[in-house]
Formats: structure tokens, C-alpha cells, sequence
């Protein structure tokens, strides 16, 4: 009865480390803490004094020690690994092997690295084999009672080693997806890099049709990045947003180049031809599968109107797309803010009254009202890059006549958005 009880507790006490094991993998993100606890509950279930742990790194053919416990002598701090070492420890299988003289010679992994181990110092060699694949070693010293490892002990120890070596095939795992995820990005990454730089020489491809508005396709991107920026979109929309600022006049490459630079405004019938581009836009981009949604819409109705005036398919109000808005208003700024053949740039002062008097009409006040703001924050000094400031040119705005007129149009364009929101509730 009483070696019944003995044996009894000794289940139990394995059982708790197994569960205290387990436990300890599955709940750390510290790797290296993991593997050290690990071992010393290893070490501790079964009173032995020394031990160490390696875990195997398939790129570098290596074993390397992450953990060391009770040697006075250290082990170098890896073992290189070659197909027959390879061989030869997954060949075990997670069962352990004895380290004598007689078996370092029948193993080929011992009889390799011989002089690595100290043979005084190690008793066991168990490696740590997952689905086929070496994870790593455990290298296991004397009990401390001297006694031999019985039956009993070694499948303790297999049990636990093979908790180990799921818990070191994890990390593999989630090192090798943080790699391939990395790589992944990157690839990402370079592909948004060249579709973006293919996409500025479709811009300027179009601006050079255009002698006399040159740059204008670049402006027009870098406003509806602003605008967005400020309307609080997030990074891979207001990415989206530029593109098709970029984009915006591509239809433009199907219109005769001498209704493009006519140096005096057109007559009706040109200005008729004129404005097919932006749906020929729109023929032109939506075949392309753009990592960004509903960029061909944005370049078909950058001329729309929240009055409904506007072309090619007189939509009004919410009907046009949020994306448009911000296009037209970005177009609109730039082409009152530049020189044309047949008018020069209007003064600022013009450019705020040609706000007020068409938000609500051209314009809708909910992308108005968030450009002023990006305007007024880069004049204020609150902002590092004066994105806008730079395209407008160094003495185009003048802060101390130019920022009440901003800070007025805005407290009246917001006084009406409020009493509109009011009267529709």
C-alpha cells in the first residue's frame, strides 16, 4: 500500500508539472523566459542539476543554447548541424539517448561533436523532433540522488520534452509568419511604390498635353490629400484620394490637343468636346483593378455640382460621391490659383469670396469648410509643412490680411451647416 501511495503522489506530482508546463507555454509571450522556465521544471520534477536547451535554427544550421542551468563549464553558445547530424537526431524521434562511450559511437550526432560534450557532466541527449522536424536538444545531467533514470523517469521526461518542443516549433511557426509577413509587406510596399509612380507619369503625361497647365494634375492630387488628411480619412484612403486627384483630367488625353491650348475661352462646341473627358476618364480607368475603391467615379464626376448643374450626369447633393467633392474642389482651387492663356490668378481675396458665394452651389461645405481649416492651420504656423503654402507660391498669401477672412468664412459656412443639419431634423 504504502509503494501504491508513493507511486500515487509521484503521478500527481508529474501531472502538475505537466499541467504547470503546458500552462507556462501557452501563456507567456516572453520566448526566452518560456524556455528557461521549462527547463527548470523540467530539472526540478525529477531533482536534476544540470541541464541545458538549444533550439535548432534551420537557416543557419545550428543548434544554439538559449538556456544553460548548473554548469561550471559552459557549452559554446551553438553547434553547427550538418544532413547527417540532421539525420541522425531526427531519427530519435524525442527519445532520449543515453551519452556514453558506447553511444557516442553509434550515434552520429555524438560521434560529430564529441568533444562539445563533457560526458562527466550529461546524461541524457533527448531531441526535441515536431511533425518530422527538428526543433531543438536538451542536454539533461545527474539526479541529484544519483540514482539512475528509471522507466518511469524517462517517460516524464519525453512527456515534458515533447510539451518543449511544441512550445519551440510555435515560435518557429510564429517567426517564420512575422517573416513571410514582413516579406509580404515589403512586396506590398515596392507594388504601391510602382503604381503610384506610374500613376504620377500618367499625370504628367496629361499635363504636358496641356502647356499651360503644366503641374496642375500633381497640385490637384496633393489638395484632395490635404482636404482628406484634415477630414480625418484614414492613411490608405487619403492615398486613394490623391490617385485619383492624379487622375482626375486623364480623359483629357482623348481631347484634340488644340482645344486644350486654345489661348482665348472656347466656344460651345469645343467647350462641348471639352467636356467629355471626364467620362472618357472613367471608360479609361475602370477596366483597371485599382487597390483603391471607386477612383473611375471620382474622375467621372469631379465636375458634378451639389446643385445638380453640374456634368456629365447632373447629379446633386449626397449623389455624388464624398471623393468627387474633394476632386472638385482641389480642381477649382488650383485652376483659380494658377495662370491660364486667357485669365490671370485671382487674388486670395477673390478665391474666399468665390467660396462663400458657391458652397452649397459648386462646392459642398462639409470638404469646404476642412480645406479652410488645412489653409488657416499652415498660415497660423500649426503645422510643419506648408504643403499649400509651397504650391501658392511664397508671397501668394499674406497671414495678416488672409487669416480673418479665413476665420470669417469659416464661422459662416459653419453657422449655416448647423442651421441646414437643424432644419432637416
Amino acid at each position: 500500500m504504502a509503494m501504491q501511495g508513493s507511486l500515487q503522489k509521484k503521478l500527481l506530482h508529474t501531472f502538475a508539472a505537466l499541467a504547470d508546463l503546458g500552462q507556462e507555454i501557452a501563456g507567456t509571450n516572453d520566448f526566452e523566459e518560456m524556455v528557461r522556465t521549462s527547463l527548470h521544471l523540467l530539472l526540478g520534477t525529477l531533482a536534476i542539476r544540470k541541464g541545458a536547451l538549444a533550439e535548432y535554427d534551420e537557416a543557419e544550421q545550428a543548434l544554439k543554447f538559449i538556456v544553460v542551468r548548473g554548469l561550471g563549464l559552459q557549452l559554446q553558445e551553438e553547434i553547427p548541424v550538418d544532413e547527417d547530424d540532421l539525420k541522425s537526431l531526427t531519427s530519435l524521434d524525442s527519445q532520449g539517448i543515453a551519452i556514453s562511450a558506447e553511444d557516442t559511437h553509434s550515434n552520429q550526432f555524438l560521434k560529430n561533436h564529441q568533444a562539445q560534450f563533457d560526458f562527466t557532466r550529461f546524461e541524457l541527449l533527448i531531441p526535441l523532433v515536431v511533425r518530422g522536424r527538428l526543433t531543438g536538444i536538451i542536454l539533461l545531467g545527474k539526479k541529484a540522488s544519483g540514482d539512475s533514470f528509471s522507466g518511469e523517469d524517462l517517460e516524464t521526461i519525453h512527456a515534458m520534452a515533447r510539451h518543449i518542443g511544441v512550445g519551440l516549433n510555435t515560435h518557429r511557426l510564429m517567426a517564420e509568419l512575422e517573416r513571410k509577413a514582413e516579406e509580404n509587406r515589403r512586396l506590398y510596399d515596392g507594388l504601391r511604390a510602382i503604381y503610384k509612380d506610374t500613376v504620377r507619369a500618367f499625370a504628367s503625361a496629361i499635363d504636358l498635353k496641356d502647356k499651360y497647365t503644366q503641374g496642375h494634375s500633381e497640385r490637384v492630387g496633393r489638395y484632395s490629400e490635404i482636404i482628406a488628411r484634415e477630414m480625418g480619412w484614414s492613411d490608405e484612403e487619403i492615398e486613394g484620394i490623391a490617385i485619383a486627384g492624379y487622375l482626375h483630367d486623364i480623359g483629357k488625353l482623348v481631347v484634340e490637343r488644340d482645344i486644350i491650348n486654345a489661348p482665348y475661352k472656347i466656344d460651345a462646341k469645343k467647350s462641348s468636346e471639352l467636356n467629355r473627358h471626364p467620362a472618357a476618364g472613367y471608360e479609361i480607368l475602370s477596366p483597371i483593378r485599382h487597390p483603391y475603391a471607386d477612383i473611375p467615379l471620382m474622375a467621372r464626376h469631379h465636375h458634378e455640382r451639389v446643385d445638380g448643374r453640374g456634368y456629365p450626369d447632373g447629379l446633386k447633393g449626397d449623389e455624388i460621391h464624398i471623393g468627387a467633392k474633394i476632386v472638385n474642389l482641389a480642381d477649382s482651387f488650383d485652376a483659380m490659383t494658377t495662370d491660364r492663356p486667357y485669365k490671370r490668378r485671382r487674388s486670395f481675396e477673390d478665391v474666399v469670396a468665390d467660396f462663400r458665394r458657391n458652397t452649397g452651389k459648386q462646392f459642398a461645405s462639409e470638404v469646404v469648410i476642412p480645406f479652410c481649416y488645412a489653409i488657416l492651420k499652415e498660415m497660423e504656423g500649426q503645422t510643419k509643412e506648408r504643403r499649400i503654402m509651397k504650391m501658392l507660391g511664397r508671397d501668394y498669401l499674406n497671414p495678416e490680411r488672409d487669416i480673418p477672412l479665413l476665420k470669417d468664412l469659416i464661422a459662416e459656412l459653419e453657422s449655416e451647416a448647423l442651421s441646414a443639419s437643424a432644419g432637416n431634423a
